[in-house]
């Protein structure tokens, strides 16, 4: 099919010197409009735009008008890239990835061209089509990848140093950190997790420094319920050198005299008691009993009440078992709660690598194991002239 016919501004200056003379002819518009083979209502603005004009005048005037046209085109596309970065996000877009769901986002809720989005977040249009390789079968971190999202999926509050270290340590892949985070984030497997502001406070009792096994133990409660509403009452205790955990009582309710019996099986299966007793000012704890058992025994170190964060590594172990264990359960009975939590301190004694003692698990247990931090740790309590421990 023959494409529009389209007049020059000559041709078109040519045409109305024509018409004029077929006006003076006699002719009608009609008349001759169809001998220039243009509608009436053509012919008629022809007149309004170049009446009167030489033919370098009409030409110049068609050329102001194009270059006109293509400013306002100019300056709306400048505008509307304006407004497209506007929607995007503040500040700049640094990886491909991150510019490639930000021109989607763009074209599906602003409805602007693929070339334009492409502009205005800075990203190459041959880039934005082209498939990334992790998309691809070619990717050479496929496999890495399912293993972070299955260590993702049992662990969902874990995050990618922990990840790294039972690739590291306990499969035996030898991956950077680094490699594993990006692959981490790429993933989507981050988890933000609140963290409540820091509090300094002034102890009012010695701070004694678990600078070897069995020196501070750190005692601490917390409670849970039953789907009945009932409460669950839960003792902890580690050794906040080798990060053991040591104690576990799950009841609906404890009373000193429990915690004592438990102490005493606990002193008696690892050899004795620790020089020191870490704990705040709950009952059980400045109770005549508690005071009555570890008198000539063992020390206890109280820290000053409202202060939890001087005793900070227990409270650690109880954020872990609460978001880990706690949360993620609905206790049907007494004895569901006792089976997990046991099970979630045993995996925390035997499984969990710590970065603080050089991602080891800190104790071996019954289970001997290579990695254990425990099993080779040759530290030894080095006194402090002067401190006296009530």
């Amino acid at each position: 099919m023959a494409g529009r016919k389209r007049n020059s501004a000559e041709d078109i200056v040519r045409k109305l010197r024509r018409a004029d003379e077929l006006t003076a002819a006699g002719k009608t518009q009609e008349e001759i409009a169809a001998e220039l083979e243009v509608s009436a209502a053509t012919l008629y603005n022809w007149r309004r735009q170049y009446g009167g004009m030489d033919t370098d005048a009409a030409k110049e005037l068609k050329e102001l008008r194009e270059q006109n046209g293509k400013l306002k085109r100019l300056l709306a596309e400048a505008e509307l890239e304006k407004d497209a970065l506007r929607e995007v996000a503040k500040g700049k877009i640094l990886s491909p990835a991150a510019k490639r769901r930000a021109v989607d986002m763009l074209v599906d809720t602003m409805s602007v061209s693929k070339r334009l989005a492409c502009k205005a977040v800075g990203l190459a249009r041959s880039t934005y089509a082209r498939t990334p390789i992790a998309e691809t079968p070619a990717d050479p971190d496929a496999a890495l990848r399912a293993a972070l999202r299955k260590y993702a999926g049992s662990h969902p509050l874990h995050g990618f140093r922990r990840a790294w270290a039972h690739l590291r340590h306990d499969q035996g892949v030898a991956v950077n950190k680094k490699k594993v985070h990006r692959l981490w984030k790429e993933e989507g497997l981050q988890v933000r997790i609140y963290h409540p502001r820091k509090r300094a406070g002034v102890s009012s009792c010695p701070q004694i420094e678990a600078d070897a096994p069995k020196v501070v133990w750190a005692l601490d409660f917390q409670f849970d319920s039953t789907v009945d509403g009932k409460a669950i009452k839960i003792a902890s205790m580690i050794d906040e050198h080798t990060r053991q955990s040591l104690l576990n009582i799950v009841e609906r309710s404890s009373t000193a005299q429990r915690l004592t019996d438990e102490l005493d099986k606990t002193f008696a299966l690892w050899g004795g008691p620790p020089l020191v007793l870490r704990m705040d000012n709950g009952p059980e704890f400045i109770s005549h009993v508690l005071q009555q058992f570890c008198r000539d025994r063992v020390g206890i170190s109280y820290i000053p009440p409202g202060t939890p964060w001087n005793n900070g590594h227990i409270e650690s172990f109880n954020n872990r078992l609460r978001k880990e264990c706690l949360n993620r359960n609905h206790w049907t009975s007494l004895l569901e709660a006792r089976v997990v939590i046991e099970d979630f301190k045993d995996d925390h004694n035997h499984r969990h690598r710590h970065s603080s003692l050089g991602y080891l698990t800190p104790s071996w247990g019954s289970l001997p194991l290579a990695g254990a931090y425990a099993a080779h740790c040759t530290h030894s309590h080095q006194p402090v002239e002067g401190c006296e421990i009530d």
